[in-house]
């Protein structure tokens, strides 16, 4: 989600080849020369036996983590596994769950250790789509390109009804639909606007780019979102429309989807009516630093209200029905929704397994990733090849036997895309207890607390790694600020330099779960990655699928992800941690997970 660094290291090469599974063996014995001076050997004695070769030295173990990483990689059958065989798995779901016990097992069957589900919450309701298809059916039959929006409630049978175009710009304009919405589905927003792509939609990261990252500033006290005045507008009309047209008793609402285009549409969670949008105070207002806006309600909540159907379409699709209805057209749709919603267990589920360490073994480095998905597609950048990844480089320690002196401990977390709930309540149980959240998400500032009691694994903690910006491949570290990890860092790429890992940035990167080990002090890391098309086709779409994976970049980044696990795991002390800075006004992260359609 949830980008940085041009300092380009020598590599050091890599000589040695793995040779552990190679057995010596015994050259037959020589040939004696017939002499005529040639003694006949004592008949009490046996011929000598040659001596086995002595073993090769061991390899480097970064050497040798490359190559298990390249020649035995599983990186893309788990990832297979979770997105074609689980499917997505939006948090609360019995598709997250069955994820996170076949990552446990999986774990646990490559020999890792106190492979467990950790539950955290309650988070609310699960929810399932068990059924869909729209279709306009008047005046002439158009197939749509539309997901629900997740936590949207069934239809009753097949609703057959006419659209109307919503154009209100403002709240006054409101008024002029007043009666007129009763049964019907409703356009929500204006057409946007689409254009031709002349750009790829891939892309690697520039030189330019990786060495504006390397200059980038060391981050200031303040962290977080500023939201400009139209953006506060937009989200905050967006707000009283969805109250407005379920107070009216619209029967669906659809929305254009917010970016992609040819029949790729992004998708996430229903709106509540009433609930406020997830804004801080306005800027320079007198309670902008210590007044956190109304609690939002959350469409999972156990008693969130009722819910009007929400779909999201395709631009195109969205866009002609527009531009039908301002033709003078009358449309009618056909639309079938079923969905189920859990309630038995309103707890969700972190994943998390071990490979004991030796001489250090009371002391913990961490990696990771979320595990949950939206639903448009299977979370296939977003974020299980994260999870992949992080597996991967777990099955190659365990495999390599390459016996680590600290522990290091894998966590899959849940509850990542409703506002890092997974992780960061798995911060507050183990390390330290989080800020308060305001608004309902992760704070996104380093916490400065100093009356807030650590619990005994802070202290034993070294360092947090994660992956989640898609299947790129990795480029560097965001140094989060911590600039006494650049020289360790440093040395640490040298061997990845042919593989394209060279940048270190002092800048900050938001938006996923290394937030909540950096908020409460801990050293927390996300990787720098290549963009691939993750802002362009799959980061929330329904294209987050299998196929927009890249094979050769989640083998580098496994590979990269044990080696900077392994080196932490062997230092003599524990990985630097960064001063605490004077405390910032807190920022809301949650914003970023409704940003307005229109």
């Amino acid at each position: 989600m949830p980008r940085t660094s041009g300092i380009v290291l020598a590599l050091a090469a890599s000589g040695w080849l793995w040779t552990s599974d190679l057995r010596a063996q015994a050259p037959p014995p020589a040939k004696a020369e017939a002499t005529q001076d040639a003694k006949k050997p004592e008949p009490s004695k046996t011929p000598t036996e040659a001596k086995p070769e002595p073993p090769k030295p061991p390899a480097d173990p970064i050497d040798r983590i490359k190559e298990e990483g390249d020649k035995r990689s599983q990186v893309m059958a788990t990832l297979s596994y979770l997105t074609d065989v689980i499917g997505p798995r939006l948090t609360g779901s019995p598709n997250l769950k069955r994820a996170n016990e076949w990552t446990r097992d999986a774990l646990a069957n490559w020999g890792l250790e106190n492979a467990h589900l950790e539950a955290w919450g309650p988070f609310g309701k699960g929810w399932t789509l068990k059924r869909f298809s729209a279709q306009v059916i008047e005046p002439q039959c158009i197939p749509l390109i539309a997901v629900p929006k997740a936590w949207s409630p069934s239809i009753e049978g097949t609703l057959t009804a006419e659209v109307v175009y919503f154009d209100a710009k403002t709240e006054a304009d409101f008024e002029k639909y007043k009666g007129k919405l009763k049964g019907a589905v409703v356009l929500t927003s204006a057409p946007p606007e689409v254009l031709a792509r002349f750009a790829p939609l891939a892309s690697r990261r520039t030189d330019k780019e990786l060495l504006d990252l390397a200059d980038a500033p060391e981050p200031g006290g303040r962290r977080g979102r500023t939201f400009d005045p139209k953006l506060r507008a937009q989200m905050e009309l967006a707000s009283k429309k969805t109250k407005f047209l379920a107070d009216e008793g619209a029967a669906l609402l659809i929305d254009p989807s917010r970016t992609g285009d040819g029949g790729t549409l992004f998708v996430q969670s229903a709106s509540v009516p009433g609930s406020p949008p997830p804004l801080p105070p306005s800027e320079g207002s007198p309670d902008a630093a210590r007044t956190p806006p109304p609690r939002r309600i959350s469409p999972w909540d156990k008693d969130a209200p009722k819910i009007i159907p929400q779909l999201v379409m395709a631009k195109e699709h969205y866009n002609r029905l527009v531009r039908m209805i301002q033709q003078g057209e009358k449309i009618k749709v056909a639309v079938d929704l079923a969905v189920e919603f859990h309630g038995d267990d309103l707890n969700a589920y972190n994943t998390v397994a071990e490979l004991p360490g030796t001489d250090r073994k009371d002391e913990i480095v961490m990696l990771g990733g979320h595990i949950d998905s939206w639903h448009g597609g299977v979370g296939a950048t977003d974020n299980a090849a994260g999870v992949a990844v992080a597996m991967e480089a777990m099955r190659i320690l365990k495999a390599l036997d390459l016996k680590p002196r600290r522990t290091v401990r894998i966590g899959l977390w849940s509850g990542e895309e409703q506002g890092l709930h997974g992780s960061r309540a798995y911060v507050s149980e183990h390390f330290r207890k989080a800020p308060e959240d305001r608004g309902g998400a992760a704070s996104e500032d380093v916490d400065t607390r100093e009356n807030v009691a650590s619990k005994p694994e802070y202290d034993k903690f070294s360092a947090y790694y994660n992956l989640d910006n898609g299947t790129g491949k990795i480029r560097g570290v965001y140094l989060q600020g911590n600039e006494a990890a650049r020289p360790i860092f440093r040395k640490w790429l040298q061997p990845f330099r042919e593989m394209g890992a060279t940048t270190l940035t002092s800048s900050n990167t938001g938006g996923t779960d290394h937030l909540s080990f950096d908020g409460v002090g801990l050293p927390g890391f996300q990787f720098i990655q290549d963009e691939v098309e993750y802002g362009t086709r799959t980061h929330h779409s329904n294209m987050d699928v299998y196929d927009r994976a890249q094979a050769d970049d989640l083998k580098q980044a496994a590979v990269i992800m044990a080696a900077f696990v392994y080196n932490t795991a062997m230092l003599d002390e524990k990985l630097p941690r960064k001063p605490i800075p004077p405390r910032a006004r807190p920022a809301v992260r949650a914003a970023a997970l409704d940003a307005p359609t229109q």
